[in-house]
């Protein structure tokens, strides 16, 4: 069982993440939007989407950060365990909170507005609930384990048994001892990794960075001869009307 959950499952996912992918990109290029609603309602979407964006932002960067770079090199650039477990938690409880709240904003507005309920789709909905387990089990691990309780390494564990995967050398022995919570969140974010290519979060790929540090006010340089200026159209129809007549 152990070898299933552990090494079975984070393949398969993997797999179908860039499968997935793939296939998205081949045979349904049309599907490869935002499906954005802005236009049906922009009220709560004014507030939910950057919080969401933003908290999602900073907890992809602070599980990056604590699954894929050691507990040796953090240390050995000078950031001792206490430093760098205080910012973690703290950085994550609260970017966490915005996640949440964003989340909480984007998934009310989906039910309270008749027009944007009537867009969603039944991935929709499966996406915004992988979406609120996976937050769940992040906050509780954060909150309820690390700032309010006894708190939990998993530097040591978790980050190590992940970083196997990509090695083909995982430790299923350091997630059997881990904390529920925090098993439950690993095989929830594989899973919601599998679901990823299936499911509106495609556009991320495809986000025009550019739009970043491109000016408000793009000017174009003319190339070529500046075209004849044109009569205007009273000195037009005067011509126009005298051909006329001439020609009777």
């Amino acid at each position: 069982m152990n070898t299933l959950i552990w090494i079975v499952l984070p393949y398969f996912c993997l797999g179908v993440f860039v499968g997935g992918h793939v296939w998205r990109w081949r045979h349904d290029q049309f599907g490869w939007t935002s499906h954005t609603s802005q236009l049906l309602e922009s009220r709560i979407l004014r507030w939910g989407a950057p919080l969401f964006h933003l908290g999602a932002f900073g907890v992809i960067g602070g599980h990056a950060m604590g699954l894929l770079v050691p507990a040796a090199l953090t240390e050995k650039i000078g950031i001792s365990e206490h430093v760098y477990h205080t910012t973690a938690v703290w950085g994550g409880t609260v970017t966490g909170t915005m996640l949440v709240a964003g989340l909480a904003l984007l998934i009310a507005r989906r039910f309270v507005n008749g027009r944007v309920r009537r867009v969603t789709t039944a991935t929709d909905k499966v996406l915004y609930a992988a979406l609120a387990a996976m937050v769940a089990l992040g906050m509780t691990a954060t909150v309820a384990t690390n700032l309010l309780g006894d708190g939990y390494d998993y530097r040591e564990t978790i980050a190590v048994w992940f970083r196997g995967i990509f090695w083909l050398q995982p430790h299923t022995e350091l997630m059997t001892s881990a904390p529920l919570v925090y098993q439950l969140h690993a095989i929830g974010g594989f899973l919601f990794l599998a679901l990823w290519p299936f499911t509106r979060l495609v556009h991320v790929w495809s986000a025009p960075l550019a739009y970043l540090w491109r000016p408000y006010v793009v000017y174009r340089a003319r190339r070529g001869a500046a075209p004849a200026p044109q009569p205007p159209p009273a000195v037009v129809r005067d011509t126009g009307r005298r051909g006329v007549g001439a020609h009777h």
